[in-house]
């Protein structure tokens, strides 16, 4: 399957999905079980697939499940909370353990290679935050999918449950936290590896690692034609059906596709950097992942938490993510990568939200000033006996966020979004969080968008909910069915 430094075996495909992350590969398994005779190539600039925002020290969030992360809970002037989108997220999250489980039963995944099991923990620290806290908890305690969340405002329970924020800690402070035990970390990277080990298996998917798009264009025959270089030369590939899902790399690509839908788009790229400790002691003292409040003024990205994460069988610390900006849209990518997406189409859309959004400019700025003493100052408010010595910087993946031109001008969106052609010949994905946690449901919008009729298919709806028991249902009104879906998935996984 994997040619890296070759010329394609042939030159025509029923799918191109450019990027080998956990996207791709995730509509790559997809495509392949809902119909096994496609023919599929995936295309990598890197050496190796999984190396940016799919890598586990790249991403900025795993698991997401909207039980401990504020950002999918926010709080409108008049002090009452949404929790339309953390349902959202949470139904997605349990559609993509549903299909997981699926790809074990079949033989065709190993849990423990990518997936563990850690408490989900949302931490406040002052009067005000409590009350927050308090309100959001009994909003979404009620609520079937998160009927199992704990509170306690109890500062001996605490050090229970996260001993190393709570010791030390002043005595004075109020402080509260909700628990979800049934929280996880997903090593992105290996699950990514995993998927295409399956597909390698199968012999009908091709990987082109070391191969660069150098352009995109559109045939009268409703077939793309994608030119591609490596080592061996340059050549081109045919395919009805293209999909973009090189992380922040696809807003390029979509632009280079010249469809109509693309032009409305532009991006801001965000870099991430993340404080790294190994300590033995200290890892074994925290096994949660635990967000905090954004400050004041502060912008949903700037969300901090301090994360058990599983990076290869090692188990580490991370806290961040402090962000900065550099005109990269990938890790590995350009610095000219932002001024060359600046096109007259999105020009005006761009200024006009840079305009309307001085918050997040003030707070990149406010962390680009940051030095290591300033970050640790930072990690204290979590972890009050931190020591710069056990904390080293490491840089995470990029972000980009999206800016969409609309009725109301240039609007800056955060999360992900599918962009299609009118035809559903082809479909990009931007965006960033809660990406990769949510990969399933994303790729159902694109099989819908692009595939409908297929979809439509008596062999691809059995197919489907052979796949996911719970396909075409909604788990957030049926108590018994996202009951039976969790106790399916937990015994599956190893959840329990």
């Amino acid at each position: 399957m994997v040619l890296s430094d070759s010329l394609a075996s042939d030159t025509r495909f029923d799918a191109v999905l450019i990027g080998a992350g956990i996207m791709s590969s995730t509509l790559a398994v997809l495509l392949h079980e809902l119909d096994p005779e496609m023919r599929i190539l995936i295309v990598e600039r890197l050496e190796a697939p999984a190396l940016e925002s799919s890598s586990a020290l790249n991403n900025a969030g795993t698991g997401h499940a909207a039980n401990c992360e504020f950002n999918y809970t926010p709080c409108h002037p008049d002090g009452s909370i949404n929790i339309q989108k953390a349902l959202v997220i949470n139904s997605a999250f349990e559609r993509s353990l549903e299909f997981w489980a699926s790809m074990t039963e079949l033989g065709k995944l190993s849990p423990k290679t990518f997936l563990n099991l850690v408490p989900h923990i949302s931490f406040v620290n002052c009067e005000e935050d409590v009350l927050f806290l308090q309100q959001r908890y009994k909003k979404l305690s009620a609520i079937n999918a998160f009927r199992d969340m704990e509170w306690s405002a109890d500062k001996e329970e605490l050090s229970e449950w996260i001993p190393l924020i709570m010791n030390n800690r002043n005595p004075d402070q109020k402080v509260a936290a909700t628990r979800v035990k049934r929280g996880t970390d997903i090593n992105f990277g290996a699950l990514t590896l995993a998927y295409l080990e399956t597909l390698q298996e199968s012999g009908a998917v091709e990987l082109k690692l070391s191969t660069e798009v150098v352009d995109i264009s559109r045939l009268q025959e409703e077939t793309w034609e994608i030119s591609l270089a490596n080592t061996a030369g340059t050549y081109c590939v045919q395919a009805p059906f293209l999909f973009l899902g090189a992380g922040g790399g696809a807003l390029s690509l979509l632009q280079n596709s010249g469809i109509e839908e693309g032009k409305k788009y532009g991006g801001f790229p965000v870099s991430g950097q993340w404080l790294v400790c190994n300590d033995s002691k200290l890892v074994k003292m925290h096994h949660a992942k635990v967000y905090g409040k954004s400050a004041i003024g502060a912008p949903p990205m700037s969300v901090p938490h301090l994360d058990t994460r599983w990076i290869g069988t090692e188990r580490f610390l991370l806290f961040g993510p402090f962000a900065g900006f550099n005109t990269k849209f990938l890790k590995n990518g350009s610095n000219w990568d932002f001024l060359r997406s600046i096109q007259f189409s999105n020009f005006a859309p761009m200024i006009q939200t840079g305009l309307r959004n001085f918050d997040l400019i003030k707070y990149l700025i406010g962390q680009l000033k940051l030095d290591h003493d300033d970050r640790i100052a930072v990690l204290k408010d979590f972890f009050p006996e931190a020591r710069s010595s056990n904390w080293t910087l490491s840089l995470a993946g990029q972000r980009v966020q999206i800016i969409k031109k609309t009725s109301k001008g240039g609007v800056l969106k955060l999360g992900t979004e599918v962009v299609t052609s009118s035809d559903g010949s082809l479909a990009a994905l931007l965006g960033a969080s809660p990406g990769a946690s949510t990969a399933i449901s994303i790729m159902l919008e694109v099989l819908q968008r692009c595939w409908g009729k297929k979809m439509s298919t008596d062999i691809w709806q059995k197919r489907l909910r052979d796949l996911l028991p719970s396909f075409g249902q909604d788990i957030n009104h049926d108590k018994s069915l996202l009951d039976k879906l969790r106790n399916r998935s937990d015994s599956l996984l190893g959840l329990r």
